[in-house]
């Protein structure tokens, strides 16, 4: 009796021992996504005050993205002064309806850099959205891409997926993305998913600039054909276009992406 004692006693140790090795890594995700909270909300608090100093202007949520269809562009870099100063890397804002997705933008000379640190340059899983060193803030190009990660609590490009319900597109047709020096609304154009590993797979992330109208015109072909679904929106040559791209999901080498177009005055 004693034996069988001693030995219920051992696996009651054994298994609180698996329990606390299973909770260790679920308790370090919830404190790394509270951290990621605090810190976002942080940064909104900086972008509010900004907002605050900009007369007649109310937070960046209070907007409206269709709101700002057809507005002039007005001197936004008060409104980002705060965040600049934090973080030199900061060039811009970017604001999907309907989504998690109300982050700062970041760019800097390391591509893979923002992938794993977040806006105070420590590393981070959670990473942030950022774009690659070639693409060019200040003179819109052909295309605009933004990448980030498809985090599981739904932060960063984690809620972007939503895209893919055609019902979810005709009520947030909009994304905003705002930079230091203007405001920029995009009509989204073409939802997708694309295995980067496919030889014959359309490699729209090496679009940045058209050449001339063939190039401009392959590329929004392509993008169209490839859509879940068809959005009725059109583009022509000289239109920009803003790309957000995140993993799926269902493969490391599949990608969810969403190309918008540039809507002007």
């Amino acid at each position: 009796m004693h034996g069988k004692q001693k030995k219920f006693r051992v696996i009651r140790k054994l298994l609180l021992l698996v329990m606390v090795v299973c909770l260790v890594p679920v308790g370090q995700a919830y404190y790394l996504s509270y951290k990621h909270q605090k810190q976002q909300e942080h940064l909104k608090n900086l972008l509010k005050e900004g907002t605050a100093q900009k007369e007649g202007s109310g937070s960046r949520n209070e907007e409206g993205l269709q709101g700002k269809k057809g507005i002039a562009s007005q001197d936004v870099s008060q409104r980002y002064k705060n965040l600049q100063k934090e973080n030199k890397d900061f060039i811009g804002w970017l604001a999907v309806e309907g989504t998690e997705i109300d982050y700062p933008v970041l760019q800097c000379e390391d591509d893979e850099f923002y992938l794993t640190h977040n806006f105070y340059k420590e590393k981070d899983k959670y990473g942030c959205l950022y774009v690659k060193s070639m693409a060019d803030v200040n003179t819109p190009d052909a295309n605009f891409i933004i990448y980030g990660h498809n985090m599981r609590d739904g932060a960063m490009f984690g809620t972007l997926d939503s895209y893919g319900e055609e019902a979810f597109y005709r009520e947030h047709k909009w994304i905003s993305f705002d930079t230091l020096y203007e405001e920029r609304v995009y009509e989204v154009l073409s939802v997708f998913q694309i295995d980067i590993q496919d030889r014959n797979a359309f490699p729209y992330y090496q679009f940045y600039q058209a050449v001339d109208e063939k190039e401009f015109m392959d590329f929004y072909r392509n993008v169209k054909e490839m859509s879940l679904y068809d959005t009725g929106a059109e583009a022509k040559f000289g239109d920009t276009f803003l790309t957000l791209s995140t993993c799926s999901g269902v493969g490391e080498d599949i990608r969810f992406v969403v190309v918008a177009k540039r809507v002007l005055d």
